[in-house]
């Protein structure tokens, strides 16, 4: 992980999905904004990823796929999201 001048590291969101889907992440880094951070799929093998600048400290997020927000597959934390569903969580250290 890179760290910028602004004490934000650099982290990458990478999920595969069937090519030509719609996939980007939100969290509370980006308001949980579904729009912010699309994820791309540059080789066209369904191995979406993209970067966002994070502070230190602990960040939910989830993907959203085709408009459905679903939890990060590889991810070993989650923590309950007050809807009646999980929201993955990344460490940044």
């Amino acid at each position: 992980m890179a760290t910028s001048a602004k004490g934000k590291k650099r982290i990458t969101f990478s999920i595969q999905e069937t090519p030509g889907n719609s996939v980007s992440v939100a969290g509370d880094f980006n308001a949980w904004n579904a729009n912010q951070k699309p994820l791309r799929d540059k080789s066209g093998n369904g191995m979406f990823t993209g970067i966002a600048m994070l502070t230190k400290g602990r960040h939910a997020y989830k993907f959203v796929i085709n408009d459905v927000w679903t939890v990060d597959p590889t991810c070993d934390d989650w923590e309950h999201d007050g809807y009646g569903s999980l929201n993955s969580v990344i460490n940044v250290e």
